[in-house]
């Protein structure tokens, strides 16, 4: 690895967090276009750092997970869906278990970084281990029941089911159960772990994975920033506007402990948002809002270079100053140059999955492939990011749009073939 020094400094690596928002499509923030909400500390962010046009997640949040943990497409981490059993690793695989993948906890740890994992998991693994498996130091997590030690049993529920991760939240620290209150609230006690933990290990770089539990449903109400024991309505505006009330704390606590100059913040989403995007084969259901900044990276540049997922893997190596295993294959290329500004493209195509259907993007063409065989969409994008005008050419002749179309089947051609 080639690293700049305005990156990289052997005496001071840079601390990075890691947010990954749950349930999130690019096109909610007021910075990606958005007139319906505001998020002034993201906005801010981005002001403060690069902001990616065109950047892709899996459509469902056990692939992406998988994938930005490994670096890997599901194709080589086994993880090509999430609800159909014939697309994910059988239960008596070792792929089936996060624990058995080189992870980016575990790169970072090789570099030796403090880590951490706070918020949602819902991945593999078991107490007293659990998540540590996975190469961090410490975590606090929601826990699903399962997740509970012996005996225990978590009074706060959703919606009656579901053991609570906002309101009285079900919670693991480092093994141990953590009783709540219902006046407690989820979000706060994430986002208060993680400056906690950075405050901490101030003098060590740190590696913060910080998998926000907002702004999945059910869209409850959310404590009122501005008049303590009152509350925002419910809704997924007062969800999403929370989460950025939360990033703004994140900025602002960095600062307070002179943090902030020296740590990345990489804020991207799991899939498009639920209900208008998620799930489904489509660039709606993929893309999702990318902003890094940092040191060394360019203030203020909208980035039209298309990334995805697997970027983020080599990205980290690149700023640490890790390195990563040769004889384990990664799908993705470090954003670095461009977040430089030494590049303004990075790679040809992006893809996405959801068992055996498929996305693929480039910075003009975009194929959207339906499961099982079920149909197939090609648009010619012209300069188009967000998917205002985008023109349906599945069936046309045009000698341009057959020889793209050529070019996508043999880039297809060149990844293993997702099948049950």
């Amino acid at each position: 690895l080639i690293i700049s020094s305005s990156l990289y400094a052997a005496d001071n690596p840079p601390n990075v967090i890691l947010v990954l928002a749950d349930d999130l499509g690019a096109k909610e923030l007021s910075c990606y276009g958005s007139k319906k909400h505001t998020t002034p500390n993201l906005d801010r962010m981005a002001a403060e750092g690069t902001r990616f046009e065109t950047f892709y997640a899996m459509p469902l949040c056990t692939p992406t997970r998988v994938c930005l943990m490994t670096g890997q497409y599901g194709f080589h981490n086994g993880f090509l869906g999430m609800q159909d059993p014939a697309f994910k690793p059988k239960a008596d695989s070792p792929k089936a278990d996060i624990g058995n993948h080189f992870t980016h906890a575990d790169l970072m740890k090789s570099r030796g970084y403090a880590t951490a994992q706070v918020g949602k998991w819902q991945l593999s693994g078991n107490l007293p281990t659990l998540v540590k498996d996975t190469g961090f130091d410490e975590y606090m997590m929601w826990a699903y029941d399962h997740n509970l030690p012996d005996g225990v049993k978590h009074p706060g529920r959703e919606n009656g089911a579901k053991a609570s991760r906002f309101w009285h939240p079900s919670l693991i620290r480092n093994g141990e159960y953590l009783p709540t209150t219902p006046v407690d609230y989820g979000p706060n006690m994430f986002n208060e772990f993680v400056i906690d933990f950075a405050k901490r290990n101030k003098t060590s770089p740190f590696f913060i994975y910080y998998t926000s539990v907002l702004t999945h449903g059910p869209h409850l109400e959310t404590p009122d920033p501005n008049n303590l024991g009152k509350r925002w309505p419910a809704g997924f505006k007062s969800n999403l506007e929370y989460l950025d009330h939360l990033m703004g704390k994140l900025l602002d606590g960095l600062k307070a402990e002179g943090l902030d100059e020296n740590t990345y913040i990489i804020f991207i989403g799991d899939n498009g948002t639920g209900s208008d995007g998620k799930g489904t084969l489509t660039a709606l259901g993929a893309r999702v809002p990318c902003i890094i900044r940092g040191p060394g990276v360019q203030r203020g540049v909208v980035s039209r270079a298309v990334a995805d997922l697997t970027d983020i893997m080599p990205t980290l190596a690149d700023i640490s100053g890790a390195e990563l295993p040769k004889d384990t294959p990664f799908d993705g290329h470090s954003l670095v140059p461009v977040l430089r500004g030494e590049k303004e493209t990075h790679r040809d195509w992006i893809y996405s999955h959801l068992d055996d259907g498929r996305i693929l993007r480039d910075s003009r063409w975009l194929l959207e492939i339906d499961k099982a065989g079920k149909g197939e969409r090609f648009f010619d994008c012209g300069g188009s990011r967000d998917g205002s005008g985008y023109k349906d050419v599945t069936t046309s002749t045009d000698p341009h749009v057959v020889a793209a179309r050529k070019r996508f089947d043999a880039i297809l051609a060149s990844m293993p073939e997702p099948k049950p």
